[in-house]
């Protein structure tokens, strides 16, 4: 990388000049990822200590919660430094860093609910097939082609990112470091490579999201037709959810990398990243498990039988 010895670090916009607005940002940010941590460790411990939850459902949402904690850490924890130290500085390395992995979490993420979407229209739409489709093989060849291939295309995204030349200052105008913001920096022409690439992640990334529409309309369908208010609520109460979280985090993605890029800076730009960057992972872990009975069971027996060992074990020294 060349322009490595030009430009050593990257200034990321702040939410306020004003310290006390920073402490604000921070407090608030702050609470929005401890809440995104907790939801999802809670689901990740639920799921990995109940062998009851051991079904290709929980599998995958297990994944989902790991990847959302690393979308989440990976912007606001750098944010929430800054915001706290009063600076704006990311260096070129760590610029280079939260490219990559926000890139591979979220965009592993995305195929995740894709893959979700299919074992969901499998199991209620084709029952019958749903054990020789989605048994534990299956699963885990669908995850990790999924991780594998989202790691390559995250490496070449990024390598392609920075191998442009910024010959338009360091100043990111966003609160990390986002790809349409750095090529706002590019030199003429030189991001134009990029900006092909950005086009085609976001018509992969819309026939992803046509399939998961198309797979979730299947699903209502086929719920619609039980013969009971029954078929109704669930359709709207459990499904619609996922496919609003999913759409707000696709419209927001397609609207901030697909706007021209030297369209002028505004807080909707600002608004936009953090709703796909901040809301999603803590959304999800509310929407696809804390209203599902069987993750309340799981959890409710397992913060249960740690304070029953903990009480037997004092009465025992006792």
């Amino acid at each position: 990388m060349s322009n490595q010895t030009t430009v050593t670090e990257f200034l990321l916009l702040g939410f306020s000049d004003v310290r006390e607005l920073q402490i604000l940002h921070f407090v608030v940010f702050l609470v929005l990822c401890l809440a995104a941590l907790v939801g999802n460790l809670l689901l990740i411990t639920a799921v990995a200590f109940d062998h009851h939850l051991h079904t290709p459902m929980y599998f995958f949402l297990m994944n989902l919660s790991i990847l959302d904690i690393g979308s989440i850490s990976v912007p606001v924890i750098k944010s929430l430094a800054n915001s706290l130290m009063n600076t704006r500085s990311i260096s070129y390395s760590g610029c280079v860093a939260q490219v990559f992995f926000f890139t591979f979490f979220t965009s592993t993420g995305f195929a995740l609910l894709t893959i979700m979407a299919y074992d969901r229209y499998v199991a209620i739409c084709q029952p019958l097939h749903y054990e020789r489709v989605n048994n534990r093989r299956p699963c885990i060849q669908m995850a990790a082609s999924a991780w594998m291939s989202i790691f390559v295309y995250s490496v070449l995204h990024t390598g392609n990112t920075f191998a442009i030349s910024f010959c338009g200052g360091n100043t990111v105008d966003q609160f990390f470091c986002e790809i349409p913001q750095l090529l706002k920096l590019a030199c003429s022409d030189s991001y134009l490579s990029e900006a092909g690439a950005i086009a085609f992640s976001v018509c992969l990334g819309l026939s992803f999201f046509v399939f998961i529409v198309v797979s979730y309309v299947q699903i209502f369908t086929r719920l619609m037709k039980i013969p009971s208010e029954q078929g109704l609520h669930k359709a709207l109460s459990t499904y619609l959810p996922h496919l609003i979280v999913v759409s707000l985090f696709f419209f927001t993605v397609a609207f901030a990398y697909l706007k021209p890029i030297y369209s002028s800076t505004s807080g909707l730009d600002l608004m936009m990243a953090v709703l796909y960057s901040v809301v999603p992972p803590m959304m999800n872990p509310i929407i696809y498990s804390m209203r599902n009975k069987e993750i309340k069971a799981a959890l409710k027996k397992l913060i249960v039988g740690r304070l029953f060992t903990k009480t037997k074990i004092s009465i025992f020294h006792l």
